[in-house]
């Protein structure tokens, strides 16, 4: 695991077993992306030399203010997957997207930066539930998988945090209250449900519609990009039947403009309709009846 220090900005590797406590950052790329900060930009010239070329993106400004924002709460170590992971190696990319879910797990606490709440002082509250932050597919389990959550506005404002906010979060979100506050274990939920959480979110990249949703799942499977939107979603899909056997899946809206109506869904959104019910109750409910 790559992390980058707070007050050098310097990039160092850890192995798992000397990772030290480490804070994590969650949060919306600037469009384009190539205003972000990568790997590349950090490394390949002194990142604290004004002169140096990363320092002129407007990612940069938000590396600077969660390295500045961690360093007060006394860490020294932070995780942002604009920089940290070098993308120019598939491998690389592979290993950190199906570790996903246990680096936002592991860390101490969890920044949102919500970038189009620009005034904290003015109204930003009403704003908090229309923020785009709520609608990525990679920010579901960016929400879920940390225990401890904070919310800052584009100054860097705080506007709260996930167990403060956990009855309007799970208002926007649909996503259980149990979850958030952490009073359920993930793993008791079928996995439509967990599914319907994912249902009206986006990316960029139509196959990480099912990249994304990988660790919520605890799955593990080869990135294959190109493969398209429906394949990814099928392979996910059979991954946690695989792992699971749980029968929910085949609990999803059908088109109806097809006759021969498919075994598994073809994306998140099929599962539209909230499934209200945990693992076991859903499978006796499809269970095939007794003569």
């Amino acid at each position: 695991m790559r992390l980058l220090n707070t007050e050098s900005l310097e990039l160092r590797f850890f192995m798992p077993s000397s990772v030290p406590d480490y804070v994590i950052l969650s949060h919306r790329w600037n469009s384009p992306s190539s205003e972000e900060c990568s790997f590349e930009d950090m490394t390949k010239s002194p990142i604290l030399d004004p002169s140096c070329p990363a320092r002129k993106k407007k990612g940069f400004l938000k590396i600077q203010g969660a390295c500045r924002l961690a360093f007060r709460d006394g860490y020294s170590w932070i995780w942002i997957d604009s920089c940290c992971i070098d993308k120019s190696s598939s491998a690389e990319l592979q290993e950190a997207i199906n570790s996903m879910w246990n680096y936002y797990a592991g860390s101490n606490i969890c920044y949102v930066y919500m970038a189009d709440i620009q005034d904290a002082e003015a109204g930003w509250d009403q704003r908090f539930s229309k923020s785009e932050w709520f609608t990525r597919g990679w920010t579901l389990q960016e929400l879920i998988a940390p225990v401890y959550v904070e919310f800052y506005a584009e100054d860097w404002a705080p506007i709260g945090t996930k167990l403060e906010r956990y009855e309007e979060i799970a208002d926007i979100t649909k996503i259980d209250l149990t979850v958030l506050v952490r009073t359920q274990e993930i793993d008791l939920f079928s996995a439509a449900e967990k599914l319907s959480w994912a249902a009206h979110r986006s990316v960029t990249r139509e196959e990480d519609e099912a990249y994304s949703l990988l660790g919520l799942f605890e799955v593990n499977m080869p990135l294959l990009y190109g493969e398209g939107r429906e394949r990814s979603f099928i392979r996910l899909q059979e991954a946690i039947y695989n792992s699971t056997a749980d029968h929910t899946l085949f609990l999803f809206r059908h088109s109806l403009h097809h006759n021969d109506q498919p075994l598994l869904a073809d994306s998140p959104t099929r599962f539209c309709d909230r499934i209200e019910c945990t693992l076991h109750s859903c499978i006796r409910e499809v269970e095939k009846p007794s003569a």
